[in-house]
């Protein structure tokens, strides 16, 4: 973020923080916002996208946002961290690292740990005004099976999660997503990989040419978000991102919730 970006999100933070917002408060809007704190909605959505990411925003319907709202469960206070009292690599290239790390859970004698850091992840979900999302078709080697997937992947260096999810739609399938909306950050193994996964909503694109990507290019469409259930009970849905991210459009259409 530049310093302009980044006092916006100082802003911001601090309004949430001091209670000017309240939990489940709408934001005011996009446009209200930018012509208030003086900056472009580009550079307003990457600070918006940001507090998203801390937890301290979700996504409300159509480029709106709101605080949390209160939540009845308390996080507890009285479970320790783990110790990490070191970390070597054992192999090491641009595509993947694994390391041995020496930890210590609470009361438990310390070990080593293997720990896989991966690429940063962007995945997009697409809409159309049919109430259809953007996918394709593709053989993975690995689990060596064909399914469906989500344009997505790797943020390159110098770009932000939002440039990377776009240019990936574009790359796989030649349609030019509209404003992007940030949905989720997580971790799809938490448990021993670190490859953080971004998802982002879009609704509305422009076909613009060919996929530009052919490893990664397979047979695009626009399946009907009604299909999406019953292509889960198949298992012809592949990739955590994928699924995490047709999961929010569904819980956040009522109605498509079964199968055509």
């Amino acid at each position: 973020m530049g310093p302009k970006t980044s006092k916006v999100y100082e802003t911001l933070r601090g309004r949430l923080s001091g209670g000017e917002y309240g939990a489940g408060d709408k934001l005011p809007s996009e446009r209200k916002l930018s012509e208030e704190l003086g900056i472009g909605r580009t550079a307003l959505r990457q600070v918006l996208a940001r507090l998203v990411s801390e937890g301290a925003l979700e996504v409300y319907g159509r480029s709106s946002y709101r605080v949390p709202g209160v939540v009845s469960v308390e996080q507890p206070h009285d479970v320790e961290p783990w110790r990490i009292h070191g970390e070597r690599d054992v192999y090491d290239n641009e595509w993947v690292k694994l390391q041995l790390w020496d930890v210590e859970p609470p009361g438990v004698e310390r070990f080593e740990h293997h720990v896989v850091r991966l690429q940063h992840v962007a995945v997009t979900a697409v809409l159309d005004d049919r109430d259809r999302v953007l996918m394709m078709w593709r053989y993975r080697f690995v689990p060596q099976r064909f399914g469906w997937e989500l344009p997505g992947g790797i943020v390159d260096a110098g770009e932000t999660a939002a440039e990377a999810a776009a240019r990936e739609v574009l790359e796989e399938t030649g349609w030019r997503p509209r404003e992007l909306e940030h949905v989720v950050t997580f971790q799809p193994m938490v448990g021993m990989v670190d490859s953080p996964h971004e998802v982002f909503l879009a609704r509305g694109a422009e076909r613009v040419g060919e996929p530009t990507d052919a490893e990664e290019a397979g047979h695009i469409e626009w399946v009907p978000l009604s299909d999406v259930p019953g292509l889960m009970a198949r298992g012809d849905l592949m990739g955590a991102g994928t699924l995490v991210a047709l999961l929010h459009v569904l819980a956040n259409r009522p109605g498509l919730t079964s199968s055509r």
